[in-house]
């Protein structure tokens, strides 16, 4: 996969006044894609909800929430956040999204090179977790670049217009 954007394209910490284009962005990735557990309504929170939420991970030492600009727009996102039980503390979950028309052009490369890098710099995570459509190949694809397996699957995870849509569970063994 050919990287795009090059120096066009900055991942940096989320900040909670990205809240509201944050917002617009999943609604408008939810809208093209039925890979997220929301469609075009986007997420159940309000801006004010949103940005609390980015001001908690921004605080958190080892949980971390990223964006990808374009040229200054957001085009994407990615969640990282460890677990807080001491038996799970060596574990992360982490869910992205990209907008489609940044597809295959690197997005999600970067987006995952500074989760990973995050993770094995700050996190003091041993495996990363996390949950993808059993017919997202693109996704499965971007994941197993970075070197995370599937460990089973999850019959109906989503259930989107009364069918069952089965989900792939992935690990990276850092």
């Amino acid at each position: 996969m050919k990287e795009a954007y090059g120096e066009r394209l900055c991942i940096q910490q989320g900040r909670p006044e990205d809240a509201e284009e944050l917002i617009a962005l999943l609604r408008q990735v939810g809208s093209e894609t039925d890979n997220l557990t929301f469609g075009a309504e986007g997420p159940a929170t309000t801006v004010e909800q949103e940005q609390e939420y980015l001001r908690a991970m921004a605080e958190n030492p080892t949980s971390a929430f990223f964006v990808a600009r374009l040229d200054g727009r957001m085009v994407g996102s990615l969640s990282f956040r460890a677990m807080t039980l001491a038996r799970a503390s060596h574990r992360a979950e982490m869910g992205i999204s990209v907008l489609q028309e940044c597809w295959g052009k690197g997005v999600g490369s970067r987006l995952m090179e500074a989760a990973i890098d995050f993770a094995k710099n700050n996190a003091g995570v041993e495996i990363i977790s996390l949950e993808v459509r059993a017919d997202n190949t693109r996704a499965q694809a971007l994941y197993r670049k970075y070197g995370f397996e599937e460990i089973g699957r999850f019959p109906g995870f989503f259930k989107i217009d009364g069918k069952w849509v089965d989900f792939i569970l992935m690990n990276l063994y850092l």
